[in-house]
């Protein structure tokens, strides 16, 4: 690993093909390959979701509890840096947990706040249940479509740490349907876990549907929620999203989450709209 100092920050280069290198115990070095589409020196909110949720896997549970809701808020740029990362359980319970995590600067600034219900999976008479939508085509169907904007700086979140096959649609111009694959590991060292997936590739709800052109407006989430009907299998996540934008220029991504068993759950983005 070399360094290279951003203005007063200090960025970590993609030499071991890692979104993040682990430091001291809760800390994480950022690399370029997590880099955003918005600013050259700050992440994007996929590789923060994604580490945060790794956080929470990591928590101690009670046998039978599963993933049911992760909010994230993403307060400020996270930038490409050493950060300090927490997770507890604040209110433990058999059938309920809430847990809270936050990722913060070397300085204690923090720059995302997440909170996470586990909830006692049911155990119910099949006819009782609602009956699992099927998935998009699957992502060997799909194609590699180029990005509508020119990124910052090279490398970039997206193409060179995830990958994304659309089945329909593409960057911009409405409704768009892809499958998702993070291409390197999360952490150096470290198996990825299709939850880590999940958080990974819910992000790009309003980057794929968006209605708007990139170099004329911003169309920035400044938080995502995933509601989860039950952990995905596998090593690819789809992502049916669309945006829409109101009269009074606030926004909304809609995606539902897919393996390729099927429905997975839904991510929500509420977007700052305002033109460059």
């Amino acid at each position: 690993i070399s360094a290279c100092l951003v203005g007063s920050e200090m960025c970590i280069r993609d030499r071991d093909r890692a979104v993040f290198e682990p430091r001291a115990e809760g800390h994480f070095a950022a690399t370029a390959l997590g880099r955003g589409p918005w600013d050259p020196h700050a992440l994007h909110g996929g590789a923060s979701a994604a580490l945060l949720m790794r956080a929470f896997e990591q928590l101690p549970s009670v046998e039978g509890l599963s993933l049911a809701r992760v909010t994230y808020e993403l307060l400020r740029p996270v930038p490409l840096a050493e950060l300090s990362l927490k997770a507890q359980v604040v209110r433990p319970g058999r059938r309920v947990q809430l847990l809270e995590g936050s990722l913060a600067t070397l300085d204690g600034t923090e720059v995302v706040r997440a909170r996470a219900l586990r909830i006692r999976r049911a155990e119910l008479d099949p006819s009782r249940t609602t009956e699992v939508p099927p998935p998009p085509p699957g992502p060997e169907t799909g194609e590699e479509r180029p990005p509508a904007f020119t990124a910052p700086q090279s490398p970039t979140f997206f193409p060179d740490a995830i990958e994304i096959r659309f089945v329909s649609g593409g960057f911009g111009g409405g409704p768009a349907t892809g499958w998702f694959h993070l291409k390197v590991p999360l952490v150096a060292g470290e198996q990825l876990s299709p939850l880590q997936q999940l958080a990974a590739a819910a992000d790009f709800g309003n980057g794929i549907s968006t209605l708007l052109d990139w170099d004329e407006h911003l169309f920035i989430n400044p938080d995502l929620t995933l509601y989860l009907d039950r952990e995905p299998v596998g090593e690819w996540v789809g992502l049916e999203a669309r945006t829409l934008i109101s009269s009074g220029g606030v926004g909304t991504a809609e995606s539902v989450l897919y393996d390729q068993r099927g429905r997975v759950g839904r991510a929500l983005q509420a977007l700052l709209i305002a033109p460059r």
